[in-house]
């Protein structure tokens, strides 16, 4: 399989899978009403530009029922899995599947918010709080965060998608092919370099 077909097999994933995520929070929004997050001082366990990390006990105040509440967490950690099994179905080393799986992850993550906008109009403002996971405890903060730092995250992964598709044969089996390392080598060599 070709390198630019492999990458437009994780991004096309990646936006359904978004699809199937903002489908889900939409009936979970309907089904448990609607709530905007809210930010208390004294619930913060971290703060940082933009995202704050809260008490664990904060996250019944985003879904009350204790049971539901773990179902989402299940789910919110399932999501990772199949992101992270997409990457290392696509990848051919282990460094790879990173970058793969930092592409399908931000691709996903900017396509959830914009079928938001498209299924229901929300967020209305890019400053509007999300709730955006509650593993290991909720995170929350404004839209525009996660589409920023997803956007620098599939560019970065594209960037070292491309130098590693690339890099010369020796330079690829240098990280961990030694049969194809010396081959190229003695290749190098014979050529008079």
């Amino acid at each position: 399989m070709n390198f630019k077909n492999t990458v437009l097999k994780v991004i096309v994933f990646s936006i359904a899978f978004a699809f199937i995520e903002s489908s889900v929070v939409i009936y979970l929004r309907h089904l448990l009403g609607a709530s905007q997050p809210v930010l208390n001082k004294d619930e913060v366990l971290l703060l940082l530009p933009g995202i704050a990390f809260l008490e664990p006990k904060t996250a019944l105040n985003i879904i009350s029922n204790s049971q539901l509440l773990n179902i989402e967490m299940i789910r919110e950690a399932s999501t990772l899995i199949m992101l992270a099994s997409v990457a290392l179905l696509a990848a051919k080393k282990f460094k790879e599947a990173f970058a793969f799986f930092f592409l399908a992850f931000g691709i996903w993550d900017i396509f959830y918010y914009v079928f938001l906008k498209l299924i229901i109009d929300w967020p209305k403002s890019l400053f509007d709080l999300d709730t955006f996971f509650l593993l290991p405890v909720p995170w929350i903060g404004p839209v525009f965060v996660p589409i920023l730092i997803s956007s620098i995250i599939v560019f970065l992964s594209l960037v070292y998608l491309l130098i590693y598709e690339k890099k010369p044969s020796f330079a690829k089996a240098s990280e961990g092919d030694p049969p194809a390392c010396a081959s190229s080598a003695s290749d190098w060599r014979a050529e008079g370099r």
